[in-house]
């Protein structure tokens, strides 16, 4: 009998240890799934523009074949690159999570940019024509790999905020479940979004009460107004986080000048006002941030206009001749 009280004793032992485990697990993905924000918030509002002229019918199947192809990116690709990574060369993470902020203030700039210097809208904002299948498959294909490079700067900020001492499984499972997350998330609410016109039609058409009926007509109203707003915060996000991952980038490199600067206004500022300072600092850091990532990424446009996407398109025209 005490044997077995022993072995209950043992069992209930591992228990709570895999419990904690698996509570930490859980903790840490949540953590650095929220420091991927800016990129989250981006990928959200890029994604339903590729269902833009598609029959309504075809609406959900093409944000699911997009976010199974998200999953995969993650799971198959991204998360054992980031796990190889994390073992074998960890001093990268940081120059790689700097060339993924270069890219959001780099994208972020080019939209405000375009605000003042329109260019010629591409076939993505046109009403598709021709063969059905063959254009739901381009655009299926041309999201998922947007999204592969989304996603790798989402992957690569949760790694950089995970715990490196719990272990390569422990670091698995966190990158797996926010990663997985994340992608619910954020595809669960483009499938929102790109039916919430559908819904409100639908309520304005079919309504027994008037008030229902008025209720669908204001979301049809809305939703132009939504995407609007939501085009915005997202480039507000990634102009942000993408300064706010440069500068700290520069400080762990060694040069600390610029994040100092920033954080020493910010407590100052929380200081003078006296109330809320938590977030009176997280605003003015943010202000600085987002104003840093702006400058930074409206330096890059003439460099990928006249050096990287003509070296790029070379390459690719000489991959293609062969």
């Amino acid at each position: 009998m005490s044997g077995l009280l022993a072995l209950l004793d043992d069992v209930a032992g591992i228990a709570k240890v895999a419990a904690a485990q698996i509570d930490d697990i859980a903790g840490q993905a949540a953590k650095a799934g929220a420091k991927a924000a800016g990129a989250v918030i981006d990928d959200a509002a890029v994604t339903p523009k590729y269902v833009h002229g598609f029959a309504p019918a075809r609406e959900l199947p093409i944000v699911g074949k997009i976010a199974l192809g998200s999953i995969r990116n993650k799971l198959l690709i991204l998360l054992p690159a980031a796990l190889i990574l994390s073992a074998f060369a960890p001093w990268a993470i940081t120059p790689l999570l700097m060339l993924g902020g270069s890219y959001l203030c780099f994208e972020g700039a080019e939209k405000i940019w375009h605000l003042f210097r329109p260019h010629t809208p591409h076939a993505d904002g046109q009403v598709l024509n021709g063969d059905p299948t063959h254009l739901e498959q381009q655009k299926v294909a041309g999201a998922i790999k947007t999204d592969f490079i989304l996603s790798a700067e989402i992957m690569t900020i949760i790694l950089s905020n995970l715990d490196a001492d719990q272990g390569i499984w422990v670091e698995a499972a966190a990158l797996a479940i926010a990663g997985i997350g994340i992608t619910v998330a954020v595809y669960g609410g483009v499938a929102l979004i790109v039916k919430a016109d559908d819904v409100g039609l639908w309520l304005a058409r079919v309504g027994r009460l008037s008030g229902t009926r008025a209720l669908g007509r204001g979301i049809v109203r809305f939703m132009p107004w939504f995407m609007k707003v939501l085009m915005i915060v997202g480039t507000a996000a990634m102009i942000w986080v993408g300064g706010s991952i440069l500068l700290h980038g520069l400080a762990e490199l060694g040069w600390s000048v610029p994040y100092d600067w920033i954080h020493h206004r910010a407590e100052e500022a929380a200081h003078l006002l006296g109330q809320a300072e938590g977030f009176v600092a997280w605003a003015v850091t943010a202000f600085f941030d987002g104003i840093a990532g702006l400058a930074y990424g409206l330096a890059l446009i003439p460099l990928a206009t006249w050096i990287i996407n003509p070296v790029l398109g070379k390459l690719t025209g000489a991959k293609a001749a062969h």
